[in-house]
């Protein structure tokens, strides 16, 4: 039988874990989550985690597995996705993979590329650049050598930026062109399926989310997770959302002034995805103007595995 695995890829806010949902009550199966910060406990309002009883109702792997203070990566999650997805072909399921981390969906399908060798000494410098100038100061460096590399990142994305530009550094080369020369041979068919809405319903979904989340107690979520003793520097807190409440707590801005930020910031972010994603040719679009719309959607993917 073909080992087939679903995949739904979207920007923030545009109803993958809602179709998601659908499609695995339909097919009786598990959903494998391609988000990187829904992993962590406590992060839930913020990275707009399933709630508890769709949790309980439906299987989840990559969701509530490590504390914020835990270390994961891509690596990580495609060796571990990958025996998720043959314990469920083994169970004759087929696997649902969810999320919007574009770098996560992609190391999934076609491989993790990590063959240039790192250099300590360059990597220092640029950690200590990060250290004096920031995020952004090691990102423009990036656009100026690798602009479509940086395109699909973010400046929180640090590690990302130095890697980048470590490769470069070592090779002289972009760090999309060894991932674009890799490819890793699986035994696996991915079926992709994206869901595309006009550009300003997208960004409608987007203010109302955030206006849920803040009404739902994000600011409340954020204050508990760094009352547990979490530092505000760590990377599972450095993202939108989560960056902007904190600066409103330390008194930078007032909270409409953050809630601004959030929409904004998930706005560019979303952007950046659809970026990433619209680039891969094997992605099947569904456009798509409203939640309603979903059901219809989860029946035409079935019929199109069927």
């Amino acid at each position: 039988m073909e080992r087939r695995v679903i995949v739904i890829v979207g920007a923030t806010g545009s109803g993958k874990t809602s179709l998601s949902l659908k499609l695995a009550a339909k097919l009786n199966t598990e959903i494998i989550s391609a988000d990187s910060r829904q992993i962590y406990r406590t992060l839930n309002i913020g990275t707009a985690k399933p709630l508890k009883e769709e949790l309980d109702q439906i299987k989840h792997h990559f969701i509530d597995s490590l504390n914020p203070d835990e270390s994961f990566n891509v690596s990580k999650y495609e060796k571990e996705s990958l025996k998720i997805i043959d314990c469920l072909h083994k169970k004759n399921k087929i696997p649902i993979v969810v999320g919007g981390s574009g770098l996560y969906i992609k190391a999934l399908v076609e491989g993790l590329f990590n063959e240039v060798d790192t250099d300590e000494e360059f990597r220092r410098k640029l950690l200590d650049e990060r250290e004096k100038f920031g995020n952004e100061y090691l990102y423009q460096k990036l656009i100026a050598v690798d602009k479509e590399s940086a395109d699909t990142m973010l400046p929180q994305n640090w590690k990302r930026v130095i890697r980048a530009l470590e490769v470069f550094h070592l090779t002289g080369k972009p760090i999309w062109e060894f991932h674009a020369a890799h490819k890793r041979e699986v035994d696996i068919k991915f079926l992709q399926y994206g869901l595309q809405w006009e550009r300003e319903l997208l960004y409608q979904n987007i203010n109302n989310r955030v206006d849920k989340m803040i009404s739902d107690g994000l600011v409340d979520e954020i204050k508990s997770v760094l009352e547990k003793g979490y530092s505000s520097e760590l990377n599972s807190l450095n993202t939108v959302g989560y960056k902007e409440i904190i600066a409103y707590l330390k008194g930078e801005y007032d909270l409409e002034r953050a809630v601004e930020l959030i929409k904004r910031n998930t706005r560019h972010y979303a952007k950046r995805q659809m970026t990433w994603f619209r680039k891969d040719e094997m992605i099947k679009w569904f456009e798509i103007d409203q939640e309603e719309e979903l059901e219809k959607i989860a029946d035409s993917i079935i019929k199109d595995i069927e």
